[in-house]
């Protein structure tokens, strides 16, 4: 990928991605995780393209709304521990890069400047259930779950769920889904608004039409602020942890109980 001299989109053949599938048909564009043999876990080159196809559906004026999915069973399980535990244990430095850029991933999408809609169309774990927070709504197919299992592996959830769950289903359920680490089934998460639809599997498709076809008639630059104004209490949930959090993670990788909770991880 090289950058451009102007901030001006291109196709999507010319951003040559490796990791992800993006495809624009305007209104809509879609970004599918295409990583299905390790259920779209996030490695370093995924977070890149994701954050550059960020990028670049907000440069492009033509794009109304932006589509998240994945390939196969799995919206997303987050982290790829396999990655982890051949390049990030005992590394703190290379850590703190990974971790960049999955901060910069999160940050291009929450502030693309146009709504965006999550098609959970399977599980998200962990990274994937943040990412699908990130999105402004999420229309998730009913045999599909959330889980977070961050405290079972060495890895504290804050990459967005203990920032943005107290906001989202409040702080009591938060703690629940965190601290129990328990599978979410879709009907429930709708119920707790940690997603706002769950739907037939069948019907999945014909739900997410529908949102894209109703946000893609309202104005843009009135989207924009609208959207900017509402992510406040994400916003400053975010920056008041997230750099900490980078540190301290990082320097987790050092620490006993996250290597032996990810190799017993591993070698299951």
């Amino acid at each position: 990928m090289t950058e451009p001299d102007a901030p001006r989109p291109l196709s999507p053949d010319e951003l040559g991605f490796e990791r992800i599938r993006y495809e624009k048909a305007p209104p809509r564009a879609t970004i599918t995780l295409n990583r299905p043999e390790v259920l779209n876990a996030f490695d370093f080159r995924m977070l890149r393209e994701l954050a550059r196809a960020c990028e670049d559906a907000s440069w492009d004026d033509e794009i109304r709304v932006v589509v998240v999915t994945g390939e196969g069973r799995a919206f997303c399980v987050g982290a790829d521990l396999r990655s982890w535990g051949a390049e990030l244990l005992d590394n703190p430095r290379e850590y703190w890069k990974w971790f960049g850029a999955f901060k910069e991933m999160h940050d291009r999408l929450r502030e693309i400047g146009k709504p965006t809609l999550a098609r959970v169309q399977g599980i998200a774990v962990g990274g994937g259930n943040e990412l699908q927070m990130a999105c402004d709504l999420a229309v998730m197919a009913d045999d599909a779950f959330i889980q977070h299992v961050g405290p079972e592996h060495g890895s504290v959830p804050a990459g967005g769920a203990t920032q943005w769950l107290p906001i989202m289903v409040g702080d009591r359920r938060a703690r629940e889904i965190l601290m129990l680490c328990e599978q979410i089934p879709a009907r429930q998460a709708a119920e707790w608004g940690l997603v706002n639809w769950s739907v037939s599997r069948a019907e999945l498709d014909a739900k997410v039409d529908e949102v894209v076809e109703k946000l893609a008639t309202k104005l843009p630059q009135t989207m924009r602020y609208t959207k900017q104004q509402l992510n406040w209490w994400r916003d400053i949930s975010w920056h008041e942890t997230i750099g900490h959090a980078r540190d301290w993670l990082s320097l987790s990788m050092l620490n006993d109980e996250a290597k032996d909770a990810i190799r017993a991880f591993l070698e299951r």
